[in-house]
């Protein structure tokens, strides 16, 4: 029973490999039929699918002006501290102190993309970029400054 069961073990395996060798074989004396994306060679007309999440960006208008009121709403909502905003105290036209947002770091190292902070925004600041390539040999380089330098909160945001 058990050689058997042995010899009939090995002879499934060897039609299973059969079966892969044939489209394999199929493939290379075709090669006009290949349906696989080459990634590296195509990355001019590849486009990723809408839901992807591939870091967070903060969208500047053309007057280098953003919607971040430096509220925390996503540093709070962060579940592993990815995001840490440090705001500055500015005064206004009528003489009040109001907190602005003076620098937005990002730890891409650390994200989880899990959505979280762009739920928790209420003044729609920050998205997820579809962008993937993000491979570095440096870890620092993946700590990132969303804000542009000399940006500034873009009118009717509060």
């Amino acid at each position: 029973m058990f050689l058997k069961n042995y010899i009939l073990t090995v002879f499934r395996s060897i039609k299973s490999l059969l079966k892969g060798m044939k489209v394999t074989g199929y493939y290379f004396t075709h090669p006009k039929n290949i349906l696989t994306q080459e990634y590296p060679d195509n990355r001019a007309t590849l486009q990723m699918f809408e839901r992807f999440k591939g870091e967070v960006v903060m969208p500047h208008n053309t007057n280098n002006e953003h919607r971040c009121t430096g509220c925390q709403a996503c540093e709070i909502a962060c579940p592993n501290g990815t995001i840490k905003i440090i705001t500055k105290q500015e005064l206004t036209a009528d003489g009040k102190k109001k907190k602005r947002l003076d620098t937005f770091v990002y730890h891409h190292d650390m994200c989880t993309l899990c959505n979280m902070c762009i739920i928790a925004c209420p003044s729609d600041a920050i998205v997820m970029a579809q962008t993937f390539e993000h491979s570095v040999y440096d870890k620092k380089m993946l700590k990132k400054i969303l804000n542009a330098p000399e940006s500034k909160l873009m009118e009717g945001v509060e």
